[in-house]
């Protein structure tokens, strides 16, 4: 799920008189920086590509390794579509690698695919945050379809009825969901990634010089997440203060 929510023209300027400048000092720095992370794990992945494992090892073996590591031993690894599209679906038990990590040999493949081994070793340890981030998904989904709505019908009618100024306040605390999905996902993200380089550290998936190409790539990527905290951050406290300006003005 991605925090980069855009909250729409309306938000963008204030309320039809200029330039709203909570987005510009507020959310535009995270998401620049969001934009930045992105880039990077990208260059970063692309850049380790081309570094082998001597060993011959892919991507798919590698995930298997840190399965067999843990005692893991009843999930399923598919290849699947898509460019960096790697992920563990804990509701089907299964890990799917996209089509340059599954059966690529390159360092950062192993990496990535290391990485979502440790989210289903998470799932099959009970790991709380992973448990909690699992458990509020489909509210949060549900919250991050309501919020704009609410928020758009509350501040719309707010100047006819102040009840409307809570709808607007509803709306907030629907899109503070999807900022506690990032507040769980990050500490989830970053033990998988330590649980990855531990694996392939002390199971020797890698010789010692190919281990840095691994764990640039997953800290390039842990770096997204923050990021994704950040926009998601920043943005809710912007919806604060709009509606919160809002209510001050109704009540003159």
């Amino acid at each position: 799920m991605s925090a980069a929510f855009f909250p729409g023209r309306y938000f963008m300027y204030g309320y039809g008189y200029g330039i709203d400048w909570t987005y510009i000092i507020l959310v535009l720095p995270a998401v620049i920086f969001s934009l930045w992370a992105s880039a990077r794990v990208n260059s970063t992945f692309r850049r380790y590509q081309g570094q082998y494992a001597r060993n011959g090892l892919t991507g798919a073996e590698a995930a298997r390794a840190v399965l067999e590591r843990n005692g893991v031993y009843d999930v399923r690894i598919e290849r699947v579509g898509g460019s960096l599209t790697d992920h563990y679906d804990p509701s089907a038990n299964v890990i799917r690698l996209s089509e340059s990590v599954y059966g690529s040999c390159s360092t950062a493949a192993i990496g990535v695919a290391c990485h979502e081994a440790g989210h289903a070793v998470q799932h099959a340890e009970h790991y709380l945050p992973a448990s909690i981030r699992s458990a509020i998904v489909p509210v949060t989904n549900i919250g991050s379809r309501l919020s704009m709505p609410l928020i758009v019908l509350g501040i719309i009618f707010s100047s006819f009825s102040y009840f409307f100024v809570y709808v607007a306040y509803a709306g907030v605390l629907c899109f503070g969901l999807s900022t506690l999905f990032q507040l769980v996902t990050l500490p989830t993200e970053f033990d998988a990634s330590r649980r990855a380089i531990w694996a392939i550290e002390d199971g020797n998936l890698l010789d010692e010089d190919e281990q840095k190409g691994a764990k640039k790539v997953l800290r390039a990527a842990a770096m997204t997440y923050v990021a994704a905290l950040a926009v998601s951050v920043t943005q809710l406290f912007r919806l604060l203060l709009i509606v919160g300006g809002r209510r001050r003005d109704d009540r003159r």
